[in-house]
């Protein structure tokens, strides 16, 4: 049995949920799909999938296998890659994610210079307003923004933003600049319901008021401009106006009862063992964002 190709059957198969599916994907017959993954489990003695006439689930046993021979089947491509060269010359694919607004904002720029600059990689960019699992969802590279909790990753702190609080000009020049949270209660406020986060609108040493929102929105670019408008103040974090603040459409109140700033970080799975592609990507993603006025 070619121990390496019956691994590389297994984890098609455990990625994709279906025998058919996971040889399609690897261009042999179904046959040779299930004899592989057969003559590994009797290999091991033990039962890696459980199969229904439909789909195939992983075992407790083989969920632990399938993690621990990505990591290992990681490392061969690393050192083959190595042996050829690419560790100088990034080639292949990426995938890469961070949270939809800021992905558009600025990683999205941050991809397309990097294929620019290397024509002989291709990137999927996926942009989600929540956590992904690296591993089970298969991304190289990701953009976070808060504190990270897990410690196997390879983290580079590139910046920190900031919960702000804005309104427009016009707004601030007819109901007057607050000088303390609590005079938010006497301005007009623009909530955000966004799925389980509440809008709760916090200040330095964990100080919350309490606000009746007579405008809410469930899309913070929604929220942003009728701040724009000149109806109200609105609470975001500072990336999400950079470009507003630059231009001065919108300007900030309360700085000085503002919560500490939220790291950024980019992190990757790879440790120091990362192949090329990903530490390029990940030292033009932090040269980029460390320049950037309003990620720091």
């Amino acid at each position: 049995m070619d121990k390496f190709r019956a691994m590389q059957t297994f984890i098609a198969v455990a990625e994709s949920g279906n025998f058919a599916e996971a040889a399609r994907n690897l261009n042999i017959s179904a046959p040779s799909v299930t004899r592989l993954v057969n003559e590994l489990e009797a290999e091991l003695g033990v039962l890696l999938l459980n199969r229904t006439t439909r789909h195939v689930v992983l075992t407790d046993i083989g969920k632990n296998y399938l993690r621990d021979i990505q990591d290992l089947l990681s490392d061969m491509q690393y050192a083959e890659e190595s042996a050829r060269g690419a560790n100088e010359t990034p080639t292949g694919s990426l995938r890469v994610t961070s949270s939809n607004m800021f992905g558009q904002i600025y990683i999205a720029p941050i991809i397309t210079e990097y294929l620019n600059t290397h024509n002989k990689m291709s990137i999927e960019a996926v942009f989600l307003d929540r956590v992904v699992n690296m591993i089970d969802e298969g991304i190289d590279v990701a953009v976070r923004i808060g504190e990270l909790n897990d410690s196997s990753l390879m983290a580079t702190r590139v910046g920190s933003v900031q919960v702000q609080i804005c309104g427009s000009p016009s707004y601030i020049k007819e109901h007057s600049i607050p000088q303390t949270p609590s005079d938010l209660t006497s301005h007009q406020t623009i909530g955000l319901k966004l799925g389980s986060i509440q809008d709760q609108w916090k200040f330095a040493d964990n100080a919350t008021i309490k606000l009746n929102h007579r405008l809410s929105f469930n899309s913070i670019p929604a929220a942003i401009q009728a701040a724009q408008s000149g109806w109200g103040l609105v609470r975001v974090l500072s990336y999400q106006i950079g470009p507003q603040l630059k231009e001065g459409s919108l300007q900030t109140v309360l700085q000085d009862f503002a919560q500490p700033p939220i790291p950024i970080h980019v992190v990757h799975g790879h440790g120091r063992q990362a192949s090329a592609k990903i530490r390029t990507f990940v030292d033009a993603a932090a040269k980029t964002l460390r320049a950037n006025p309003f990620l720091n």
